[in-house]
């Protein structure tokens, strides 16, 4: 079964008062002959990129994402494809990679279960959409750039050597990160903390596998007023 992998490679003047001010004679007032100055202009704020709820319930609770819909077009809508076709229901989180006391990701989806598959993606990478690995990023994992489908991993803590280093030999573009979780933080991090199994996985994975993967319920997209 093909299993996706992150990458895991780590990462003398005078003093003010002792100055002397010449004395500057005050300017004459010139009686005001016009209408009063008008107010200065109220700065514009800029709308926030449009997003798009979705929500995983898990064995442990649910944790509720807003995805990229405007930075992050393609990533997002390849997720929603698999939302909506409820192909993550009934999935896990597989994986928990630990970093540091307070970083690492949770990885988790259809590990590549072709009859779960839709066809890979073009690959969105952080210099393009300006979404980063920072704490509670939900990404697109792959191999190759362009083979992701729908294995995804959500960080803890910034990650910043996931994003894509274009100065970089090799493979530079990175991972697609699409959105961030904004409530079920404390689920990621009791995922994270799950007991791995020493003999599970393969290759880099090895001893990341989670013993009793975690269990992705349902995924559905978030009514609004719940966000």
């Amino acid at each position: 079964m093909l299993r996706y992998a992150v990458l895991a490679t780590l990462l003398g003047s005078t003093p003010l008062a002792a100055q002397e001010v010449p004395s500057v004679p005050a300017p004459a007032i010139t009686p005001a002959t016009g209408p009063a100055d008008a107010s200065p202009p109220v700065p514009v704020a800029t709308p926030r990129p449009a997003t798009i709820g979705v929500t995983l319930t898990t064995s442990l609770g649910p944790i509720v994402l807003e995805l990229e819909k405007e930075r992050a077009p393609i990533t997002t809508a390849n997720f929603l494809r698999y939302v909506d076709a409820r192909k993550l229901d009934g999935t896990t989180f597989y994986r928990a990679l630990r970093l540091g006391p307070d970083t690492g990701l949770i990885q988790g989806g259809i590990e590549g279960d072709p009859k779960r598959a839709f066809p890979p993606i073009a690959h969105e990478p952080t210099s393009k959409t300006g979404v980063l690995h920072t704490d509670g990023t939900i990404s697109l994992a792959r191999l190759a750039p362009g083979t992701g489908r729908a294995d995804v991993f959500i960080t803890v803590g910034a990650i910043p050597f996931l994003d894509a280093h274009p100065e970089k030999p090799g493979d530079n573009t990175g991972f697609a990160a699409f959105g961030h979780v904004v409530q079920g933080m404390d689920i990621v991090r009791g995922i994270l903390a799950a007991p791995t199994s020493p003999t599970k996985g393969e290759g880099v994975m090895k001893g990341q596998m989670i013993a009793a993967p975690i269990r992705i319920l349902t995924a559905r997209r978030t009514p609004p007023a719940t966000r």
